[in-house]
């Protein structure tokens, strides 16, 4: 667990695969230990099995450490892809917010006529909420209606 700690990205996925191979043959030969200690002499059986049943336990806590290792390092990658595409994305809203505007001062338009524009659109958008509501009504009473 050490080696997974310090490995660099490329060596990353091949010590996680050793691990888990050396896991996996650890989970069989406990197998094998546990029939073995079930054949011991029944004073010794006991003792032999308490054992296996620890390294059952110590194993099982190494698998559980492999997987949120794995789960963090998961999520870590996936928040610097989100972050790499956020930081890549271009937010265009006001950049052509701008080129409209300098595009009716070349044509003339007066700032009254630019108010009165962008008062419509404010306006437009909440005519289009609510026709979306009012839509969506009509086909909640619809599938009502019908079934």
């Amino acid at each position: 667990m050490g080696r997974l700690e310090t490995a660099d990205k490329q060596s990353l996925d091949l010590v996680e695969n050793e691990i888990q191979a050396s896991i996996d043959q650890i989970f069989s030969r406990l197998e094998r230990l546990e029939i073995l200690s079930s054949k011991e002499p029944p004073n010794k059986r006991q003792n032999a099995k308490l054992r296996v049943d620890q390294l059952k336990y110590d194993v099982q806590h190494l698998q559980t450490a492999l997987r949120n290792f794995q789960h963090q390092r998961y999520a870590r990658e996936q928040q610097e892809r989100q972050r790499e595409e956020l930081l890549s994305r271009t937010f265009t809203t006001n950049g052509t917010q701008k080129k409209i505007l300098d595009i009716a001062n070349m044509l003339g338009l007066s700032n009254t006529v630019m108010r009165l524009i962008e008062k419509r659109a404010f306006q437009d958008k909440y005519f289009m909420i609510g026709g979306m509501l009012l839509t969506c009504v009509v086909m909640f009473l619809v599938v009502q209606y019908l079934t």
